[in-house]
């Protein structure tokens, strides 16, 4: 499965600024290893069809316990939002959910040959089959990609690179990689980045590039911006000139939001929806430390069209919208979500951890009174949603969404070491 995926993204907060700033010089924070094969490929199609069988067993009544140690396991670490060997992200909510890139363009391609074609679009379709290849005579150094961003898009604070043809190990290493790229913002150097010589995802941290003001009428009129990815230095191929990238990709902020409609716990125990919202209004927040409610002062709120978002139903009937990253507070657990390794990069929420069936969720009604709800369902939701989220609280780090208590994000607040390194 192919999916061409181009990023509309957003402009960044103050242009001159850029201008000022020294190139910084970036190394990887984190190396995801790939080890990509047509076997593999054949292993994991095997692996879903018997996914199906064990599911329909299930169905019928049957104990995962009484099934055989090795069926148990390939269910236990299946990844349902994985349809395709290739996908990169999958099916779940990701910082994807808020951003569609329109348009990605390359210096240069290599000519198609055969079923095999090169153009820019691969090194973002979020897909390890596919590669973008560089055409021009030579070693590929001084060719580039450009992707080009919209400006009301989530900011991103991480740039993936999957570096050389990684679809096997023979196409990485017989091709060139990339050994420096450099980034730069509307045509300013921003950085250089200093990729490893792996067959490998190459993840880099970068200050939050896009616009902090995340009203969504001031957004609309910011002025279109893109990114481009110079190849500086490479490191050569063992039979071809051509340098190969599988894929530039992003992660990033702006994208814990609730459904359209959701009701927001106002400073006077009474609920709004949240997209009426604006700076200014006073909402219920909740002390940790002293487990009492408090009023808190919006200052930011956002709005972003989101897809694969999920509902949670509750045992008490209540139910909530929201995007997979958003934290929750979850009696015996703190705060969590259904995919914390997202939710980890806001300040306060270092330490969260994962939602499950059966969590009980702390619940306050309109007159501040404290139960929990058991978790009982979680539906993935297709199609395209309009989303809303307080982005900045004066006061208070959380609110109360349909009774449950749900954290802010605090986008001027990314975690310490998440900035670029000098």
């Amino acid at each position: 499965m192919t999916r061409r995926i181009a990023c509309i993204l957003i402009a960044v907060a103050c242009y001159p600024a850029l201008a000022q700033q020294p190139v910084k010089m970036l190394e990887p924070v984190r190396v995801d290893n790939l080890d990509l094969s047509a076997e593999g490929e054949q292993q994991f199609n095997a692996n879903q069809k018997l996914i199906q069988q064990i599911a329909a067993k299930l169905e019928r009544g049957v104990n995962l316990k009484d099934l055989p140690p090795d069926q148990q396991k390939i269910y236990s670490e299946w990844d349902e939002t994985t349809e395709d060997y290739w996908d990169i992200l999958g099916e779940g909510c990701s910082w994807y959910c808020g951003a569609i890139c329109n348009n990605v363009s390359a210096s240069s391609t290599l000519k198609s040959q055969g079923d095999n074609v090169y153009d820019a679009n691969n090194a973002h379709d979020l897909n390890y089959k596919t590669a973008w290849v560089e055409g021009a005579p030579g070693d590929g150094i001084g060719q580039f990609l450009l992707y080009k961003f919209a400006p009301e898009n989530p900011r991103i604070n991480e740039i993936i690179v999957v570096n050389g043809y990684v679809k096997n190990q023979t196409a990485w290493a017989n091709n060139a990689r990339a050994k420096k790229l450099k980034l730069y913002v509307n045509d300013r150097p921003y950085a250089i980045l200093n990729l490893k010589d792996l067959r490998a995802a190459q993840h880099f941290q970068v200050d939050p590039i896009g616009n902090g003001d995340r009203d969504f009428t001031t957004l609309k009129s910011q002025p279109e911006w893109h990114l481009k990815f110079e190849i500086l230095e490479v490191y050569k191929g063992l039979k071809y000139d051509d340098l190969a990238i599988s894929e530039i990709y992003f992660d990033g902020l702006d994208v814990h939001c609730f459904a359209k409609g959701t009701k927001v716990t106002a400073a006077n125990d009474q609920t709004r929806n949240i997209e009426d919202l604006a700076p200014g209004d006073e909402v219920l927040s909740f002390d940790l430390h002293t487990n009492q409610l408090h009023p808190a002062i919006v200052e930011q709120v956002a709005k972003v069209v989101h897809h694969g978002i999920v509902k949670y139903a509750f045992d008490n009937g209540r139910e909530i919208v929201a995007t997979q990253d958003h934290p929750f507070l979850v009696a015996g657990k703190g705060w969590a979500s259904l995919k914390p390794e997202g939710s980890r990069q806001y300040k306060g929420f270092e330490d969260i951890g994962r939602i499950a069936l059966g969590d009980a969720f702390e619940i306050y009604d309109g007159q501040g009174n404290k139960s929990t709800a058991k978790l009982k369902q979680i539906e993935y939701l297709d199609g395209h949603y309009e989303t809303y989220t307080i982005t900045r609280l004066k006061g208070g780090n959380n609110f109360i969404a349909n009774g449950c208590v749900v954290g802010v994000e605090d986008a001027g607040a990314v975690l310490a070491g998440a900035g670029a390194q000098e």
